[in-house]
């Protein structure tokens, strides 16, 4: 995948006097460029300016509590955060609480302190405060950077773009243009004309016109997109601000956006998200997921199922259900069954018959269950076998190739010496030649005397047909080995059944 340097993400946070928005409207009314078509026409979250030929976004929430959103859902939205302190006030009660939410997201900090052109201003009394607060500035043996702004005349608004700059070389910022599209909604509402619009910044990935999209709480497909100035585009990059139409709902702040293939894959992953509440399912290398369809005779019982479903130990095998509802099996759970990959289990409800003929056509397999204990040991074993058997190696013996008798495009008749252990018709072969393996392929027979048999043992010269794409040469040495499924052992199967 093609990695990309990208523009740093700031979130500007603070207490609500403290100056945020006039530090943001200064760095925009210098720094974006006014022959850009239209300047900023509309408001739209976010917008980015251009410092020393590079650009950085800036994030123009209504405060920490928004970002604050974004963040409780998982979303890393920022790089940097520039933590805005009035220096006539001093750090205050949501001064504090910027200075958490900036902590919890793990990124660096920037401290302005703002105002600094105030008769009352007092910078030396903010920062030891801030000390106070853990934030440790570099004048104090810390590592938090702190410039002296002033919105009103300018005054460290250059250092403070620099500083970001620097900050964001030292992260090395980058991103996947090629891989698959990721982003974050940072602002969201309803145009009594336009229908729902929200505001992305993209982590990696292109978004382009056309492009199907979803959310935890919403789909759709992108009919618009604008820059932070109005201007269409054709395609958004990451950590570009983007204002895009096409959501079927308005999203919710800091929900996650990927792209799909198609609507129904997105329906899959709306429906996931819902049943998991927002929460991101963190899948391990080492698991398995079984996904789940759920229709009941009445709501309280997919309820009652999925709670006493999330008991079962899920070590090995996750349950991701795609969709749980009360009503009949009808066809559509059949086609979600189909594009999910899932299961469809029944709780005392009837199948549509036209959903029965058409699981029948596309194999999809309906369980019907009377008792909620049943349901139970069937689900512990599909999840049982979700579990792919591991393929292990055994390595048999070996055989000195002492001649070639016979070779036909992929085929060789050799005669050899068993040197090692011992070996069997139908096993793998590996060619070692010299100290390295330069080919592989099978052993379709095995004699001695001119007899099939089905093994040798070390010091016996036999004759194999191989069948292969190397060809093998006098004085190659073959490593005969199998491989086998590995049985599920009890403790792993004590994994899905608790």
């Amino acid at each position: 995948m093609d990695q990309a340097t990208r523009a740093p993400i700031v979130v500007v946070l603070g207490h609500v006097d403290a100056g945020k928005t006039s530090i943001l409207d200064y760095i925009r009314k210098t720094r974006v460029a006014e022959k850009e078509v239209g300047g900023i026409t509309q408001h739209i979250g976010a917008y980015q300016i251009v410092h020393q030929n590079k650009k950085i976004t800036f994030i123009d929430t209504p405060g920490h509590e928004a970002f604050s959103a974004m963040r409780t859902r998982g979303a890393k939205v920022a790089d940097i955060a520039i933590l805005v302190v009035d220096s006539t006030q001093g750090v205050q009660a949501q001064t504090k609480e910027a200075i958490t939410q900036a902590k919890l997201a793990n990124i660096p900090i920037i401290v302005a302190l703002n105002k600094i052109d105030h008769p009352d201003a007092d910078p030396e009394k903010a920062k030891r405060e801030l000390q106070k607060e853990r934030v440790l500035i570099e004048e104090f043996g810390g590592k938090v950077p702190v410039v002296t702004t002033s919105a009103k005349t300018g005054q460290g608004i250059e250092e403070l773009l620099e500083l970001i700059l620097l900050l964001a070389e030292m992260e090395n910022l980058s991103a996947e243009i090629s891989g698959p599209t990721e982003g974050v909604v940072i602002e969201a509402y309803l145009d009594s004309k336009r229908g729902p619009i929200a505001t992305l910044i993209l982590s990696q990935g292109e978004l382009k016109l056309g492009d199907i999209l979803a959310t935890s709480s919403t789909l759709g497909k992108v009919k618009s997109l604008e820059d932070f100035q109005g201007k269409r585009i054709e395609r958004a990059e990451p950590s570009q601000p983007v204002c895009l139409i096409g959501f079927e709902k308005v999203p919710k702040v800091g929900e996650k956006v990927k792209t799909f293939s198609n609507f129904e894959q997105a329906k899959i992953s709306l429906i996931a998200e819902k049943k998991n509440k927002g929460r991101v399912l963190e899948i391990k290398p080492e698991q398995k997921v079984l996904n789940l369809i759920l229709k009941a005779d009445v709501l309280g019982s997919t309820e009652a199922i999925e709670e006493i479903l999330k008991t079962l130990p899920q070590e090995k095998v996750i349950l991701r259900f795609l969709k749980s509802e009360a009503g009949e099996i009808n066809p559509n759970d059949i086609e979600l069954a189909k594009s999910g990959r899932a299961f469809i289990l029944g709780f005392r409800t009837k199948i549509n018959p036209l959903a029965r003929d058409l699981a029948q056509r596309e194999k999809i397999k309906i369980i019907n269950f009377e008792i909620i204990y049943d349901l139970v040991e069937g689900v512990r074993k599909l999840m049982e076998k979700t579990l792919e058997p591991e393929i292990i190696r055994i390595d048999l013996g070996k055989i000195k190739a002492l001649v070639d008798f016979w070779s036909e495009k992929n085929r060789q008749i050799v005669g050899g010496k068993v040197i090692e252990g011992e070996i069997k018709k139908g096993a793998l072969i590996e060619i070692l030649r010299g100290d390295k393996i330069i080919g592989q392929g099978k052993m379709v027979n095995l004699q001695r005397d001119k007899r099939d048999i089905e093994k040798a043992k070390v010091g016996e010269e036999v004759g194999i047909l191989y069948e292969g794409e190397q060809k093998i040469e006098k004085g190659d040495i073959l490593i005969i080995y199998t491989k086998e499924k590995k049985n599920i052992s009890k403790n792993e199967k004590k994994n899905c059944s608790g």
